[in-house]
């Protein structure tokens, strides 16, 4: 007995540019289980950020099928797809999307805000997530104030403020240094393990796909292999090697 929570069947997704058609994914067919930790990766242009735009519902699809926990995305009109994902997913970009103006705490109290939660329980809920990223004394702070991986600290609380279900990261640590990197990797992997949540994370750092105990690989928007792995090694625990 399995417990998907995404299942993709056939999914194809074509683009139009200059009078040319380009098949950025054909056919892709694949099941993430609830609770997984799951790295897609493969050369740029390979269709893994299509993926993660179409099976989340940021873009519709050409054709197939996208069902998030036995709702149809596929079949939704963009207004529908865009109150699910706020419902229902959290996102981690590379460039972090804070809004400059707001602060720290005010950038991750937005999206409960938007689906319409009292000002004070969306207060309350993200000063909580602020002390699960060890962000707690920066709650004041606006983000051209911050560093880097605060940033992206802020960006993670962000995405699970509203208790999503599933989180979505494209190259969340691209923007990043090694250290910062290995730090933001380290914190998804342990609210993975603690919260229990879905992590699809779009990379092409192979030492953040191998932290996911699943890693999917791509080509020409085919799916080349898909592979348990053991993940979640720390990065503090990883060995260097000699001489480095």
């Amino acid at each position: 007995m399995t417990d998907s929570i995404i299942e993709a069947h056939g999914v194809v997704k074509v683009y139009e540019a200059g009078g040319l058609e380009v098949r950025a994914l054909q056919g892709v067919s694949l099941n993430i289980e609830r609770g997984e930790m799951v790295a897609i990766m493969g050369p740029s242009g390979c269709g893994k950020t299509t993926l993660l735009n179409t099976f989340s519902g940021i873009d519709g699809v050409t054709s197939g099928e996208v069902i998030i926990e036995n709702a149809p995305i596929h079949a939704m009109s963009d207004k529908e797809r865009t109150r699910y994902r706020a419902l229902n997913m959290g996102f981690i970009f590379q460039s972090f999307n804070l809004l400059p103006v707001l602060s720290a705490v005010e950038n991750i109290e937005l999206p409960l805000l938007l689906t319409g939660v009292d000002q004070r329980q969306a207060r309350e809920r993200a000063r909580e997530l602020l002390v699960q990223v060890g962000l707690e004394d920066q709650a004041d702070k606006r983000p051209a104030a911050m560093s880097g991986g605060q940033q992206q600290r802020v960006t993670v609380a962000r995405a699970l403020v509203a208790h999503p279900a599933i989180v979505w990261a494209d190259e969340p640590t691209g923007a990043l240094d090694s250290e910062n990197s290995g730090e933001i990797i380290d914190l998804l992997c342990d609210l993975n393990t603690r919260e229990g949540q879905t992590f699809v994370l779009v990379t092409h750092d192979a030492g953040v796909g191998a932290r996911a105990g699943r890693l999917v690989r791509m080509r020409d928007g085919h799916i080349e292999s898909d592979t348990p792995q053991s993940g979640t090694v720390r990065a503090a625990e990883t060995p260097r090697k000699s001489g480095a």
